[in-house]
């Protein structure tokens, strides 16, 4: 996570418990301050923090996942452009340039699609675009080569529907539930309480109460490691690995689209790959 996205985050916390703590205080020089400090209390909390803790385990082992899909889109999809491009090794008449801007412009489309300017079901049309080229390639190449593309592009699509479902589900919206209304109880209750002296309540009340809604904004940011989209995540995984690929690929194809190969250059042109 980076520096402003951690302040990001602080900040929203912050701001949620300055409202508790300014609600404490109203309540105590109005004297509403109804309850007193008993061992059940003290339980809930605790019942809070062991919920917390089953939700955050959930939801991490989602993210340790996530953070190597990306790896993997960037890994299938150099794998993909290398095998093609050396299929003019042996085959030097191979027209493989169509085959490589495609792969270019899936990658620029994957991309778009992690910021959600591009739908799942378009993105799914144009990876089975590459099926087609990977016919016409049979021509210039092995039976073996063209089954490692097709294994590639299964393994590409594996992994973008896994990503999919992992943006697009929460991790037990019932247990979120649970916690939202026990955190909610706690705070009117710190509220409430009478402890003594004043300046002790205050203290329990910011810390506990801080901590409580901080487990909770961050295990409900954790749960969608993808959310570039939205202003308010701030703990998603890193696209570098993928936005590298992107240049590769795009520089790939600008060197195939000025070869002498009819149709190129206009194809470069709609799709809006930088020439040389």
């Amino acid at each position: 996570m980076t520096i402003k996205n951690r302040h990001r985050l602080l900040l929203r916390v912050s701001a949620v418990v300055s409202m508790v703590v300014c609600a404490k205080l109203v309540v105590h020089f109005l004297g509403w301050e109804a309850l007193s400090i008993n061992p059940l209390f003290s339980g809930i909390v605790a019942a809070n923090v062991f919920l917390m803790g089953f939700l955050l385990s959930g939801v991490l082992s989602d993210f340790k996942e996530s953070e190597r899909l990306p790896g993997e889109l960037s890994a299938c999809l150099e794998n993909l452009a290398q095998e093609v491009s050396g299929i003019r090794f042996a085959r030097p008449e191979a027209k493989v340039g169509p085959c490589l801007i495609l792969l270019s412009q899936l990658s620029q489309d994957i991309l778009s699609w992690f910021h959600k300017k591009h739908r799942t079901s378009e993105l799914m049309e144009h990876l089975n675009d590459l099926t087609p080229q990977f016919a016409a390639m049979e021509q210039w190449s092995q039976a073996t080569l063209v089954a490692r593309l097709k294994q590639e592009q299964s393994n590409l699509r594996r992994t973008l529907i896994r990503i999919h479902t992992i943006r697009e589900t929460s991790f037990v919206s019932s247990g979120y539930l649970l916690a939202d209304l026990i955190t909610i109880l706690l705070c009117i209750g710190l509220v409430l309480v009478k402890i003594e002296p004043f300046y002790e309540s205050l203290f329990f009340v910011s810390v506990i109460s801080y901590l409580m809604i901080f487990l909770l904004m961050l295990i409900r940011d954790l749960d969608n490691p993808f959310g570039y989209y939205e202003r308010t995540s701030s703990e998603d995984v890193s696209l570098k690995p993928l936005e590298d690929t992107v240049g590769r690929l795009a520089q790939i194809a600008s060197v195939e689209a000025s070869a002498p190969d009819g149709g190129l250059a206009a194809r470069l042109d709609h799709i809006g790959i930088p020439k040389g």
